[in-house]
């Protein structure tokens, strides 16, 4: 049986837990007294509970995120109440601001903040070494005190010190599951609705180090690489040198996710940006808002010309999968402001645009906008925008089901041309109906929206037969299109061959 188990629940069974094999990396001699186990934010916490106390350990830990904060306070909870011996500590971004505002924080044993790598192994070491007693609250003789302050602070480590946590991947992981690497930690933008802007200074991985951990994955079968590195083309000669490594050994099925900068394309990038083959690459690339006033409040640089020219590249000269993120409810953007930013980069053609509702993440600075525009969050995580001064709270609430009926619709890739006709023939041919609005690919699309809710008074659980009836019937009786030819085109919106994962691999295929 196992002295530490290192836990988390993931959002789904696809995606590893890449934090927690980091810290097992760094448990070094600990490695052998330790077990991951990993669960979903969909199993039954008092099931997990029950994995958890069935190895025995002495000290748990609890990687806590945004989407599993609410069953990560549950477990932390239902833990402690059946052993209160049993030593648990709670780290990861939800849990390293605000920790006294947090139930979690109280229930825990010990909170570490920052990236705890190299702390949670020094305070294994140390707990295991002597009996573990809950901290002393403050003002507290010392003699109750525990060897460990409760709340410990982790200063950010080099990588030169941290063992790289590649070789933890099982073969399960490779076969089945995401697997996250990451270059570099940090970002050097200080945008105020983001933790990433607290992530100072950037560090990346020596290349000796890091290079020959990818071999390992490759040699392993590794084809699907997702980049964590919050700015992966910050450093042009590092991430120059990565792309080049993959183009090298490029074969049939590899596919690269990176986050990047999407006003820095520079040619030594380019130059092996469009080697790839089609579908090999995905860029994530964060636009948030073209609005230049709202942006500048926020502390957001971005050069929104070089951004159009980098996506038009991407569009026109690579096979590159471009997926976009626009934000809702940034202080000060109202909805005439985000539906001209949308159009405007519908017009640039990215593959797929997430629309995300602005969160108040813990420890971010974009608080210090809420008395100015009346920004209220709802007080449950994800903590996403309800309203502000610009957009109430029932436009709020459209702008949300756009949000998920775009994604299920777009970006899904089930329904390439009906989306077309939704937006008026926008990038494809244009279409003859008294119906339409005004053209803007935005107020065409919500009006859909709008319409949509009213049929199913539901955003999720629709099932794809129904929804691919849904659009027939809003083209058809909404749109005036002709039902003959509305039938014959969503029949032949299937699935495609899959080389690439399948969101992207329809993408593909229509160009």
């Amino acid at each position: 049986m196992p002295d530490i188990v290192l836990t988390t629940l993931n959002a789904r069974y696809i995606h590893c837990a890449f934090g927690l094999r980091y810290l097992m990396a760094n448990l070094r001699q600990l490695q052998p007294r330790a077990q991951i186990l990993e669960f979903d934010i969909h199993q039954r916490v008092v099931d997990v509970a029950e994995r958890i106390l069935s190895r025995e350990p002495k000290i748990v830990g609890i990687s806590v995120y945004i989407w599993n904060v609410a069953e990560a306070t549950q477990l932390v909870a239902t833990l402690k109440r059946l052993r209160p011996e049993l030593v648990v500590v709670v780290g990861g971004p939800e849990v390293s601001h605000e920790v006294e505002q947090q139930q979690i924080g109280r229930d825990a044993d010990y909170v570490i903040t920052g990236e705890g790598d190299l702390v949670f192994a020094e305070l294994c070491r140390t707990l295991l070494e002597q009996p573990p007693r809950r901290s002393a609250v403050q003002g507290e003789s010392d003699d109750t005190a525990t060897v460990a302050p409760r709340v410990i602070h982790a200063s950010p480590p080099t990588f030169d010190q941290l063992a790289l946590p590649c070789e933890l991947y099982t073969d399960e992981d490779i076969a089945h599951r995401v697997i996250y690497v990451e270059a570099s930690r940090g970002c050097p933008f200080e945008c105020e609705f983001c933790l990433s802007s607290l992530d100072v200074p950037v560090r990346n991985v020596p290349l000796d180090k890091f290079l020959p951990a990818m071999q390992s994955l490759l040699d392993r079968g590794a084809l699907q690489f997702k980049f964590v590195d919050r700015t992966f083309n910050l450093n042009i000669q590092l991430s120059a040198t990565i792309l080049e490594f993959f183009l090298e050994r490029y074969r049939p099925g590899l596919f690269l996710h990176f986050e990047m900068i999407p006003d820095r394309l520079p040619s030594a990038l380019r130059n092996r940006i469009e080697k790839f083959p089609p579908g090999a690459l995905q860029f994530e690339v964060g636009i948030q808002t073209f609005n230049e006033r709202v942006a500048e409040s926020i502390s957001r640089r971005q050069n929104n010309a070089k951004v159009e020219e980098n996506l038009r590249w991407l569009r026109e000269k690579t096979g590159v999968h471009v997926h976009a993120d626009l934000i809702v409810g940034l202080p000060g953007e109202d909805l005439n402001s985000f539906a001209a930013g949308f159009d405007r980069l519908v017009g640039l053609k990215p593959q797929e645009i997430q629309v995300g509702l602005l969160k108040r993440l813990r420890g971010t600075p974009i608080v210090r906008h809420d008395k100015e525009w009346l920004m209220v969050y709802s007080p449950h995580p994800p903590y996403e925008i309800l309203r502000t001064k610009v957009i109430d709270f029932f436009t709020m609430q459209r702008l949300r089901r756009f949000a998920r009926y775009w994604d299920l619709v777009a970006n899904s890739g089930n329904f390439f041309e009906a989306t077309r006709l939704i937006l008026g023939g926008l990038n494809g041919a244009e279409v003859n109906s008294s119906a339409l609005p005004s053209g803007s690919p935005f107020w065409s699309f919500l009006r859909f929206s709008d319409w949509l809710y009213a049929e199913t008074k539901q955003t999720h659980g629709i099932a794809l037969e129904r929804l691919r009836s849904l659009i027939a019937r809003y083209l058809t009786e909404e749109m005036d299109l002709a039902p003959g030819e509305i039938a014959q085109l969503l029949r032949h919106e299937r699935e495609v061959p899959r080389t690439t994962p399948r969101r992207q691999a329809k993408h593909l295929a229509r160009g």
